[in-house]
């Protein structure tokens, strides 16, 4: 691996409290995903991942493109993550993924799902894409995890739109499990260098693209990637169950930008703790419902702050008056699986949302508020939240 490689690994153990060697480099975070997966589904043969449908499309793809099934069970009100009392673990199991939805960590749920998938003899995967360098931990302040899937890609912790890092914890249970996944992981081969120049290009292509009417925004992106000079955040592939490239290292450009943007997510994680702060100050007995996590304890440096509104009507005006106030707000995750995928079949979803009441009921207005931004700004974006809910 190239300098930049090393110290970023280096620097994601100093963060974690962890060993640089259980840290290994991908192109993309979903990538990660389809290593570890495609090795369990290698060496336990098939079977079931329980996940949950509050999440993004590409959380699922590595699943359906390992030769795995996704079964969705509900998730926890208190953490957005799966609630561990309703996961229906069964022999057919072979993974439950812990998902910590816009960062919020819930230390007795996260530890229920180690102990339910401890009792199944499932993996953990623990999907950080919202939380980069941060894990769940035991009691006695180990990585909870058997594997720790972290981004910085688009939209994320790190204002960078590539890459992203696997823990692969040194007490996995299961040695040659641990000792495939390593070898697979430490033996990707180098980005193309094709793919390295989409991802250098990336942000101006995004500038020339947001300037064009949608019909010829269209036709120029199809014409990019069909050269294979633009890679999408989120493909046509991937809104089918499949996962864009086969997995591969970052490159020294990428790896060097999330090293360089590393270096300052402790001011950005500070920032994020104080509007939190505020946004849950300025919410109390507003009729807005937040996630009890996010309301205990100390303020968690979240990605964006979720609030869910009764319906979408809400949740649109919300939107709007947010966006029209100058500040970027997202419908994260409606429609479920976001932002939507073209056949829910693929997906091992029908549709219905039998025995998933809470992930029905946040599904109907959520809305995600940024957390980049001061106190003032977090009170100002409190106030059209509890207008909208009104």
């Amino acid at each position: 691996m190239a300098d930049s490689s090393l110290e970023l690994r280096r620097a994601l153990a100093r963060r974690s409290g962890t060993s640089e060697d259980d840290w290994f480099l991908t192109y993309r975070a979903r990538h990660g995903m389809l290593v570890a997966f495609r090795e369990l589904a290698r060496l336990r043969g098939a079977g079931e991942v329980v996940t949950q449908l509050l999440t993004c499309c590409t959380a699922v793809d590595p699943i359906v493109e390992a030769g795995l099934a996704p079964r969705y069970a509900d998730v926890s009100a208190s953490s957005l993550a799966l609630d561990a009392s309703r996961l229906g673990l069964g022999p057919s199991s072979r993974a439950v993924v812990l998902q910590h939805s816009f960062g919020i960590f819930e230390p007795a749920g996260d530890l229920a799902l180690r102990e339910a998938a401890d009792a199944a003899g499932a993996l953990l995967v623990e999907d950080c894409a919202h939380c980069v360098g941060r894990l769940a931990r035991d009691g006695e302040g180990r990585p909870l995890a058997d594997v720790s899937v972290h981004s910085f890609g688009v939209e994320k912790m790190l204002p960078t739109h590539f890459g992203g890092a696997v823990y692969v914890s040194p007490r996995m249970a299961d040695s040659g499990l641990r000792a495939a996944l390593v070898g697979a992981l430490g033996s990707l081969p180098p980005i193309d260098p094709v793919l390295e120049e989409a991802a250098k290009g990336y942000r101006s292509r995004i500038r020339v693209l947001n300037h064009l009417p949608a019909g010829p925004r269209r036709a120029l992106r199809a014409r990019w990637e069909a050269r294979g000079s633009f890679d999408a955040a989120i493909s046509p592939e991937e809104q089918r169950g499949h996962v864009s490239h086969e997995p591969c290292q970052p490159g020294e450009w990428i790896a060097s930008r999330a090293l360089e943007a590393l270096e300052g997510l402790d001011a950005q994680e500070a920032l994020r703790r104080e509007a939190v702060t505020e946004y849950v100050r300025s919410l109390a007995d507003t009729g807005v419902a937040l996630p009890a996590a996010v309301c205990a304890g100390p303020a968690q440096p979240l990605l964006r702050l979720p609030v869910f509104l009764a319906d979408s009507g809400r949740s649109e005006a919300l939107l709007a008056s947010v966006r029209a106030a100058g500040h970027y707000a997202v419908p994260w995750y409606r429609p479920l699986l976001f932002p939507g995928v073209e056949d829910p079949a693929a997906y091992g979803f029908d549709g219905g949302m039998e025995g998933l009441p809470v992930t029905e009921r946040l599904s109907r207005g959520p809305v995600a508020l940024p957390c980049d931004v001061t106190p003032e700004q977090a009170r100002q974006l409190a106030a059209l939240a509890a207008e909208a809910a009104r």
